[in-house]
């Protein structure tokens, strides 16, 4: 079996016209939630074993706030066809991943990690489907599932939802 893990960035400051949108960094609200959601990940059984990050700055930053809750810390790549990915980009990058990666982590953007995860998406709860269907919101966590050992059988609707974490749903979890 593989685990694809789609992770779209946490909640960063605005764009501002002129300024490089790849300097963007997380806002408070983003740090917390990214450490969060790794603290959230590493007690839930769900530390990748390779994480490929788009070279932005929010991303990086997003990763390094989750990474601390990891324990071993898998190993990690900052790959440039992540930045403004296609859906198809995306699964280049799954395709290409290490044989040895059993759960591959990918922290991008949207809207490329949203339609490759409705791309890949066959089954799976009925409830998380349809609520990632609406849509992917910063800090959202995209967890799916696949009936093979090797990332090379990776194609269109070949994978099963295994669960659909947001800042949100955490929210709703602990009251």
């Amino acid at each position: 079996m593989r685990r694809l893990l789609l992770l779209r960035h946490a909640k960063t400051e605005g764009h501002e016209p002129g300024r490089d949108d790849r300097a963007r960094v997380l806002i408070e609200r983003g740090r917390a939630d990214a450490a969060r959601l790794g603290a959230y990940m590493a007690s839930h059984g769900l530390t990748p074993d390779r994480v490929i990050l788009s070279p932005a700055a929010r991303c990086q930053e997003t990763w390094t706030l989750m990474a601390s809750a990891m324990r071993p810390a898998p190993a990690v790549s900052t790959l440039e066809q992540i930045y403004d990915a296609t859906p198809q980009d995306i699964v280049g990058a799954v395709l290409d991943a290490p044989a040895d990666a059993e759960a591959l982590l990918i922290v991008g953007h949207n809207p490329g990690l949203h339609e490759a995860a409705l791309l890949l998406i066959a089954s799976g709860n009925i409830d998380a489907r349809e609520s990632l269907r609406e849509q992917l919101p910063t800090s959202g966590l995209i967890v799916i599932d696949f009936a093979f050992d090797d990332w090379r059988s990776l194609h269109p609707r070949c994978g099963r939802l295994e669960r659909f974490v947001t800042p949100k749903s955490l929210d709703a979890a602990t009251r």
